[in-house]
């Protein structure tokens, strides 16, 4: 008789081994996973909580927003208006899987093979974090990012330091480079590198501002073109933060630094904004399938699925859309359903499986084509070429056409025809393109000569301009590290027509010291 892995609820770490042990034995044997060593931490209630204030990142550095975040989840979780997450799991080599020490056996069997293995191979395999992560080096950058923000406190005052990691973190979306060509990001490296940096920057002047920046009652201007000023600002640019980090005429080398570690950050999170929907589906999957095997072979009893079985329908529920807990569609429903009809059309595919997935239909080896998907996607492409009409129908899915210009009103755009399932694929996979539903906004030029205005401009595509007030809200942080007037352009992508224009003047700073 096969032994069970635990008997009842309780646990301890002897159990959690063994659970881990299991779990890795189908991952690696049967699913064909790739993972990072694993590292299991248990962690209070109260440590989750703390860890969801900190971005998910339970060392990161301190700052007066992740307390403000802590505060209220604290008093929403303790009123009962909110639950836990069961897991949080960071990329990082090894893989750490933070579990809470409230679950049950079950649970914490079932988020071994969510976090450890599902979230852990698709982190280890996936194109855009083989691109843009560093994973071997994470955790010493992470180390070294919150001791030095500490040594800046103690080195320049709480407040000085407050005011320039507010300006980054408001800038933070736009602080990544979002095209491949960049050289990978090495943090062990990095880290090594900011000692010597600092070093240099406090001896080095920048030529750039020589003859711009004023030093005294006498002021001179530069006489240079417009492209060879470009190019030495190396504009247009649309990193907004590495810009200021490398061309901000008044920031004092511990406020670049700063700079560049809230950018490097950014760009460790970036893939994950992409993968969303795959990743949640990968990991959902993959959990799925292992805890149904340990079941099918006696190592968890019925109760034990029966508790698991209740908790993945939770975690896959999609509320409908005249739901009031309607807030578009759950990652893990639409990823986990995407994961398991293409599992259904590699092994029992109908005529039209075989007409809209001809590389893939019938071929036999679900997890071999699972594998291969969850390796060169993301969530944008991923949907634009395997969400297939039978999910369509299952899902109920079409599309409106709401444009508030047009007379006629809410339309249904597309419907269950071949023209119609291919126009819904389209339009949802959309949603997920960062270069649809981000702002394009770059930094074109610098007033040199003038008044030193930094001039940027917002692409507008289907007349989705900024929100005035959060505009202006960024726009002044943006100006109080520039130290001088930031003007914005929101321009039609199709027209060029100027829609509106935005100047703000920077704010007294605390003294750089």
């Amino acid at each position: 008789m096969t032994e069970l892995l635990f008997d009842g609820a309780d646990w301890n770490f002897s159990t959690l081994q063994r659970i881990h042990d299991a779990c890795e034995t189908i991952a690696q044997r049967e699913l064909g996973l790739d993972t990072y060593a694993n590292q299991i931490e248990v962690i209070t209630a109260e440590q989750m909580l703390d860890a969801y204030s900190s971005v998910g990142m339970p060392m990161f550095y301190k700052h007066w927003s992740f307390g403000k975040h802590f505060a209220f989840h604290e008093a929403s979780y303790r009123k009962g208006l909110m639950g836990l997450a069961y897991e949080i799991v960071i990329n990082s080599s090894p893989c750490i899987s933070y579990l809470m020490e409230e679950n049950t056996a079950t649970m914490q069997t079932l988020v071994i093979a969510h976090a450890a293995f599902g979230h852990n191979h698709f982190f280890k395999n996936n194109y855009l974090f083989k691109q843009w992560t560093d994973a071997d080096g994470i955790l010493d950058y992470l180390e070294f990012a919150k001791s030095y923000v500490a040594q800046c406190e103690e080195r320049h005052g709480r407040a000085a330091v407050e005011h320039t990691m507010d300006a980054a973190h408001a800038l933070m979306s736009h602080g990544v480079d979002r095209y491949p060509g960049k050289k990978k990001l090495d943090f062990r490296e990095e880290e090594k590198r900011a000692g010597k940096r600092r070093l240099y920057e406090e001896a080095a002047f920048n030529d750039l501002w020589r003859t711009t920046v004023p030093t005294g009652p006498a002021k001179t201007h530069a006489t240079l073109t417009v492209e060879r000023r470009r190019a030495l600002l190396g504009l247009p640019q649309e990193n907004l933060l590495y810009f200021l980090e490398k061309s901000a005429p008044r920031l004092a080398p511990w406020q670049r630094e700063l700079l560049r570690i809230v950018r490097h950050i950014a760009q460790y999170f970036y893939p994950q904004g992409q993968t969303k929907v795959m990743n949640e589906g990968t990991a959902t999957f993959v959990h799925y399938q292992i805890m149904n095997r340990l079941h099918q072979r006696g190592r968890i009893t019925d109760g034990n699925f029966l508790e698991f079985l209740q908790s993945h329908t939770n975690v896959v529920f999609q509320p409908d859309f005249d739901d009031p807990r309607f807030s578009g569609f759950n990652p893990y429903a639409l990823g986990f359903a995407m994961m398991q009809d293409i599992e259904r059309i590699v092994t029992q595919p109908s005529d039209e499986d075989r007409e809209w997935f001809p590389d893939i239909a019938g071929k036999g080896d679900a997890m071999g084509v699972l594998r291969d998907v969850w390796a060169n996607y993301r969530d944008e492409s991923f949907v634009g070429q395997f969400l297939s009409p039978h999910l369509m129908r299952q899902l109920r899915l079409f599309h409106l056409h709401d444009n508030p210009a047009d007379r006629a009103g809410i339309l249904v755009d597309a419907i269950h025809d071949e023209r119609g399932y291919r126009r819904i694929r389209r339009e949802l996979s959309r949603q997920y393109d960062v270069g649809y539903i981000d702002p394009n906004i770059e930094v074109v030029d610098v007033d040199l000569a003038g008044d030193r205005r930094l001039m940027l401009r917002h692409t507008v595509v289907k007349g989705a301009q900024l929100n005035e007030t959060d505009a202006k809200r960024v726009l002044q942080h943006l100006a109080d590290l520039w130290t001088y007037d930031v003007s914005l352009t929101e321009v039609d992508a199709g027209t060029d027509k100027v829609l509106k224009e935005y100047v703000l003047n920077p704010r007294i700073q605390p003294a750089a010291a």
